[in-house]
């Protein structure tokens, strides 16, 4: 045989041979649930007010704090609506990104003294995304950044959710900055 007419077939045999699982035809994703329904980024103009608002973004597989400043301290939901949104424009030109979309549905926030009680609703099938540590990260890092916060704890149907820390274990307690801190790198 001449030499091009194995490179289809050299070209098929390796498709074929990759280890990836196919489909019998297309599926649809479901899109997570809850507050990421939308793919629009938080404005690429943030302001530039006085006061100093942290969000914990992701690059390269660590978790990124990230100073923005806006015009008046947020409360506690309004700081997770913001890192829900996912990073700005800027930001994303940066190589910043968000393990958020697909892989935790945070539902909203209340705070109980200095504990923030997040609640999560219950993952979509196929949501596409399986990066857990950096998402549930992200949020105990950004809240954590706040001065009137110094744990959160997960919630699912009002019953306390075990969340995956760095090193891999799942915890119901309320957690700290320290349990993701091997996957925190500074700008």
């Amino acid at each position: 045989m001449n030499r091009r007419r194995l490179a289809p077939l050299a070209f098929v045999l390796l498709l074929t041979g990759c280890g990836i699982p196919t489909d019998d035809g297309p599926r649809t994703v479901q899109p997570p649930r809850g507050p990421f329904h939308s793919s629009v980024p938080a404005d690429a103009t943030a302001p530039a007010g006085h006061v100093v608002e942290t969000l914990c973004l992701v690059r390269d597989n660590w978790i990124i704090p990230v100073v923005r400043r806006v015009d008046s301290a947020p409360s506690m939901a309004d700081q997770l609506r913001h890192l829900l949104a996912g990073p700005t424009g800027e930001e994303r030109d940066s190589d910043l990104t968000s393990a958020l979309p697909g892989a935790v549905n945070a539902a909203g926030v209340t705070v109980t003294g200095t504990q923030a009680l997040v609640a999560v609703d219950a993952p979509a099938v196929d949501a596409g995304r399986s990066d857990e540590v950096l998402a549930f990260g992200q949020i105990v890092c950004t809240l954590t950044s706040r001065d009137d916060v110094t744990t959160v704890a997960f919630l699912r149907d009002g019953r306390p959710l075990g969340v995956p820390r760095a090193d891999g274990s799942l915890s119901a307690d309320p957690l700290t900055r320290v349990a993701y801190a091997p996957l925190i790198k500074e700008q």
